[in-house]
């Protein structure tokens, strides 16, 4: 670009160009070179645009056509940010934000975009109403028709604003020093009879509830085979206060009652959450593994599901 010639090391630092329009706002300037002259002569020339609203809050723009000489701005364009209706703030009320000036481009229709010191936030507050740019254009470069941002006498400027609020929302996570254990021992009787899912009564570990839920036969669509499905998962996300997630090493296990018998489980280890309460296991034991006369993980038509569970880590909200 060889706009760039007119502008100082400091300014083409915070140069970029784009071709999407200001968010909160665009004044239009017509007449340009009769602004300075409805001034009186020993008043500096400055036009201040209507209010508009971002981020919650009201402000407006300072426009210096002939630069603001009390910051340097002598030979510039400067435009300035301005917090505005103050006396409905709270005592002691400051406001962070960050902000961004336009001017268009007219013949090639982009945006030259300024943004302060590389995204800096500017703390507004009773002492400190506006922030800035003394030197945003120089009228060189301005004043250049090729550069379009002074066309048929006419210019577009603009502006957003962006206040970052703090909402004291967050999270800590600890990895605890030991893990909160629990165990849950589920006897189903006449298993045999039992057709549709069931339901384990809630056990606690640590602050969380926790259930198991069995689906006596659920069929594989891979293999067409019947098996026990198990699901472990907690059961009061919906108590408030929010609870945070938490990550745990568990073992499920159907047990095989001989002395010295060969349990069916799996061991595995998760994060649980809001979205993520449960983890389920399909395949966990087939029916005809089940039925082996070999074991005894269905003395007595009874069978027995067990649950280890070891909180290694919790995260808990702010």
């Amino acid at each position: 670009m060889a706009m760039v010639r007119y502008l100082t090391p400091e300014v083409m630092k915070r140069l970029v160009t784009r071709d999407l329009p200001p968010a909160h706002y665009t004044f239009k300037i017509e007449s340009f070179s009769k602004i300075i002259k409805i001034f009186p002569g020993d008043k500096e020339p400055k036009y201040d645009s209507e209010v508009f609203e971002s981020g919650g809050y009201k402000w407006k723009l300072s426009f210096y056509p002939s630069g603001r000489k009390e910051w340097d701005g002598a030979g510039n364009i400067s435009l300035y940010l301005v917090i505005e209706d103050t006396d409905s703030l709270p005592l002691g009320w400051e406001v962070n934000a960050m902000f961004k000036m336009f001017v268009l481009d007219q013949i090639g229709g982009d945006y030259l975009t300024i943004q302060d010191d590389n995204g800096k936030i500017r703390r507004f507050h009773a002492m400190k109403t506006e922030w800035g740019f003394a030197q945003f254009l120089p009228l060189t470069m301005f004043g250049d028709a090729s550069n379009g941002y002074l066309l048929d006498d006419s210019c577009v400027f603009g502006a957003e604003v962006f206040v970052i609020k703090c909402t004291g929302k967050g999270e800590r996570m600890s990895i605890l020093s030991s893990p909160i254990t629990g165990y849950c021992r589920w006897d189903i009787g006449r298993f045999s009879a039992v057709y549709v899912e069931s339901l384990s009564k809630e056990f606690r570990v640590g602050e969380r509830k926790w259930e198991l839920t069995l689906y006596p036969r659920a069929v594989s669509t891979d293999d067409g085979e019947s098996y026990i499905k198990l699901f472990l998962s907690l059961s009061d996300w919906e108590t408030p206060p929010p609870k945070g997630k938490l990550y745990a090493e568990y073992t499920l296990r159907v047990r095989d009652r001989r002395v010295d018998g060969e349990h069916v489980e799996v061991t595995d280890c998760n994060w649980f959450s809001t979205s993520t309460r449960g983890y389920d296991y399909p395949k966990f034991l087939s029916l005809r593994m089940l039925k082996d006369s070999s074991r005894s993980l269905l003395a007595n038509d009874l069978l027995v599901v067990e649950a280890h569970i070891d909180i290694i880590s919790v995260v808990k909200k702010f």
